[in-house]
C-alpha cells in the first residue's frame, strides 16, 4: 500500500516551529522529525524511531525545515542507487533548490550544490567523467601501493613508538590516508599537517571551511598545471591524458573529489577498525588466533560503523513509489547507509558475524558506486596490520565509555583513541614488519597408538661409528604461511 506524500506540493513555505533548543523543536507541528537539533544528537536511535513509525522510507526535515525522505531499508537503498531512470544525483532537480528553500545560504549548501563532477553528472557526461576517473585508477600498481602504505605506516609509528603511548586518531588514522593519497595523486611534497588540517576543517563545515577549501583547491590547481606541463606516471597525469580530455578545472575538481571522499572515508574506517579490535575481545582473539584476517575485520567494521552514515542526496526524476511511500517528482532522498546496514530484515541478529559478506552499503552502489573503494581497503588493511605487528601489545588507555565522537548527519568521527604499549625502538622505514616466527618444533615426536605394542628385547650394544664431519646447516626457508603473509603484504 502506498502512503500519500506528507510533503506539500508546490513552493509553499514550511510551517514555523519552536525556536532552536526548545524541547519541542525535535518534531514540527506537522509531526515530522528533524535530523538536526536535540533529538538528532543520537541519529542511530532516531533512525530506529523513524523505522518503527514509517517503515523503510521516512519523511523528515533538514536544517531550516527543508523536507526530505530518509531511506532506512537495505533493499530500498539499493533500489534507489541502482535505478538512474527514477533517481538522479543532480540536485538542480530538487524542488527545495528550485524554490530557494535549499539555496546558497542553506547550512548544507556545500553538500547540496551541484558541481560538474562525475558523482553529480548523468548520462553521457557521467560516462565521460567517470570513465576518466576509473581509467586513471586502473593504472595504480597495487603491489607497489601496499609497499608504500607499509613504509608510511612505519614512519608514523616511529614518531610515537618510543613513548609507549599515542592517540591513534590524531597521530595515525588522520595522517596515513593523506600521505598515501598524496603519493597516488603525485604530490607527496604537499603532504603536511596543514593539508591534513585543512581537509578535516572543510569537511566539518566550520567558520573557516571556505578558507580551508580555497587552500586545498589552490594546491590541487597548481599541481594540475604542473602535471599538464610535465606529466609523470601518477594518477593526475593519467587523468589529464585520458581520451575524455578533461579541462584543468575538471581535473582539479575530480582530484578534490577523490582526495576528500577517499580521505574522510579511510580515516574513519581505520579509526573504527582499531577501536573495534581494541575494545571487543572477540575480534582481538580471532585476529591473534588466525580465525579472522585484518581485511575481514575491515569488512565487519564497514557493516557496523560505515565511514559515511548518510549521503545527501538523490532526487526523484518522476513520480514513483519506494518502500510503500509515494515519491513525487522533485523530492529529495537521503541515502541511509548506516540504518540500511542494520535493517532487521537482513540482520535480525546484529551480533552475528558478517565475515565474507560484502553486500553492505558503505561504498554505495549503481552508477555512482565509489570507484576508489579498493584504495581505501588497501590503506586500512595494510596500515592496521602493520601497526598491530609493530605494537602487538597495544591496549586502549581509557574506558570505552570515555571515547568521544563528533557526529553529523553524514558521518560519525571518533575524536581520539588513546592507547598504551611497551615502548619500542624506531624501525628503518624500508624495513618490513617482521612476521611472527613459528614456535620451535620438537625433534623427537613419537607416533603411538592407544595401546602400545610390547617392547622387543634390547639388542646387545655395539660400538658407535666414528663421528662424521658435520653437514652444513641448510639455509632457512620461510614456511608456507610466512610466504603467504609476505605475498599478501606485497613483499
Amino acid at each position: 500500500m502506498t502512503t500519500e506524500s506528507p510533503f506539500p506540493a508546490g513552493t509553499e513555505e514550511p510551517p514555523f516551529g519552536p525556536p532552536p533548543g526548545c524541547p519541542a523543536h525535535a518534531v514540527d507541528p506537522g509531526g515530522l522529525r528533524r535530523l538536526y537539533g536535540p533529538e538528532a544528537e543520537d541519529l542511530g536511535t532516531l533512525y530506529e524511531k523513524l523505522r518503527a513509525e514509517h517503515g523503510a522510507v521516512a519523511p523528515v526535515l533538514l536544517h531550516n525545515d527543508v523536507p526530505i525522505w530518509v531511506v532506512l531499508g537495505h533493499a530500498e537503498n539499493l533500489h534507489m542507487v541502482s535505478t538512474p531512470s527514477h533517481y538522479t544525483r543532480d540536485s538542480r532537480l530538487w524542488t527545495a533548490v528550485q524554490d530557494g528553500t535549499a539555496g546558497a545560504d542553506h547550512p548544507l549548501a556545500p553538500h547540496i550544490a551541484w558541481q560538474p563532477i562525475c558523482s553529480h553528472a548523468e548520462g553521457d557526461e557521467h560516462l565521460r567523467l567517470r570513465g576518466a576517473v576509473t581509467g586513471a585508477m586502473t593504472t595504480i600498481d597495487f603491489r607497489s601501493l601496499r609497499r608504500y602504505i607499509n613504509r608510511a605506516t612505519q614512519r608514523l609509528v616511529n614518531e610515537f613508538c618510543e613513548r609507549g603511548e599515542a592517540d591513534l586518531v590524531g597521530q595515525f588514522s588522520e595522517h596515513l590516508p593523506m600521505s598515501v593519497l598524496c603519493e597516488i595523486i603525485g604530490m607527496p611534497e604537499d603532504y603536511n599537517d596543514r593539508m591534513v588540517q585543512a581537509t578535516r576543517d572543510l569537511l566539518k563545515g566550520t567558520e573557516t571551511a571556505i578558507a580551508s577549501n580555497e587552500y586545498v583547491m589552490g594546491v590541487l590547481t597548481q599541481h594540475t598545471l604542473r602535471r599538464r606541463a610535465e606529466p609523470e606516471d601518477d594518477f593526475t597525469s593519467h587523468l589529464i591524458n585520458h581520451p575524455a580530455r578533461l579541462t584543468d578545472d575538471e581535473v582539479a575538481q575530480h582530484l578534490r573529489l577523490v582526495l576528500l571522499a577517499a580521505y574522510e572515508a579511510t580515516a574513519n574506517l581505520i579509526a573504527n577498525v582499531l577501536r573495534m579490535v581494541l575494545t571487543d575481545p572477540r575480534f582481538r582473539a580471532q585476529l591473534n588466533g588466525g580465525q579472522m584476517t585484518v581485511p575481514e575485520a575491515v569488512e565487519q567494521s564497514l557493516w557496523n560503523e560505515p565511514p559515511f552514515s548518510a549521503v545527501l542526496g538523490y532526487f526523484a526524476k518522476q513520480e514513483t513509489e519506494l518502500g510503500g511511500q509515494r515519491i513525487r517528482k522533485g523530492d529529495g532522498l537521503l541515502f541511509g547507509i548506516a540504518p540500511g546496514n542494520i535493517d532487521p530484515r537482513i540482520r535480525p541478529d546484529l551480533a552475528a558475524s558478517m565475515q565474507g559478506n560484502r553486500s553492505h552499503l558503505a561504498f554505495g552502489g549503481g552508477p555512482h558506486e565509489c570507484p576508489g573503494q579498493d584504495i581505501g581497503r588497501a590503506i586500512a588493511d595494510v596500515g592496521v596490520d602493520a601497526l598491530l605487528l609493530r605494537l602487538p601489545d597495544v591496549e586502549i588507555d581509557c574506558d570505552e565509555s570515555d571515547l568521544r565522537w563528533r557526529g553529523s548527519m553524514s558521518s560519525r568521527h571518533l575524536v581520539d583513541l588513546p592507547v598504551r604499549f611497551q615502548p619500542k625502538p624506531k624501525q628503518e622505514v624500508t624495513q618490513r614488519p617482521s612476521v611472527r616466527a613459528l614456535p620451535a618444533q620438537r625433534s623427537h615426536w613419537h607416533v603411538m597408538t592407544d595401546s602400545p605394542a610390547p617392547a622387543e628385547p634390547t639388542p646387545a650394544p655395539v660400538a658407535p661409528p666414528p663421528p662424521a664431519a658435520p653437514a652444513p646447516e641448510p639455509a632457512h626457508r620461510p614456511g608456507a604461511w610466512q610466504r603467504l603473509l609476505r605475498w599478501w603484504r606485497g613483499y
